[in-house]
């Protein structure tokens, strides 16, 4: 084979392996300035179990480790970044069961990751703290809060809070991961 073809022969390797790559969910992650790690407010890293698309035993906040399922991308609403969704590391996106308001001691997963799509309970917002972190909103206003400050697997958050000056409400996000 001579060199023309050689190089169409990598050429073609190249373009099937980069389509590879643009369709798996794992590379609308990779060095994107809007995707994040979130850290709550002992250090812990907020996690989408299996990656996202659930209903039950949804999120976690006990990984020490930031890793795949720790990945949320940041899906500005065309607002100048008021709003944004946070895409899982499988294209599902996190929902704020009932809009917010819920406590985990009567609803064990406030928060899902099966939205296919983008609706009003999908949307949050962040409160820059005076801390140097940030409280994230949700659509009815309400704050999540990390219970205990994080380190949970189980009825991870509350989505009822109206107070940013506890600490279970203050996160920290490392963004261009």
């Amino acid at each position: 084979m001579n060199i023309r073809g050689k190089l169409l022969s990598v050429a073609v390797a190249a373009v099937a392996a980069a389509a590879t790559i643009l369709v798996t969910p794992s590379a609308a992650h990779a060095t994107n300035p809007f995707t994040c790690f979130i850290q709550t407010a002992d250090g812990h890293y907020v996690t989408a179990v299996g990656g996202g698309g659930r209903t039950t035993d949804v999120m976690h906040t006990n990984a020490t480790v930031p890793s795949t399922w720790e990945r949320f991308t940041m899906v500005p609403m065309g607002d100048l970044f008021s709003h944004f969704a946070l895409r899982t590391w499988s294209g599902n996106y996190v929902t704020a069961v009932n809009s917010g308001g819920l406590s985990s001691s009567t609803v064990p997963d406030v928060l899902h990751t099966d939205a296919t799509r983008i609706g009003t309970w999908e949307q949050f917002s962040t409160v820059t703290l005076a801390s140097g972190g940030v409280g994230i909103r949700v659509w009815d206003n309400h704050f999540l809060a990390a219970l205990n400050g994080g380190n949970r697997t189980s009825r991870a958050f509350d989505s009822n809070r109206t107070n940013l000056i506890l600490p279970d409400t203050t996160f920290r996000f490392t963004c261009n991961v």
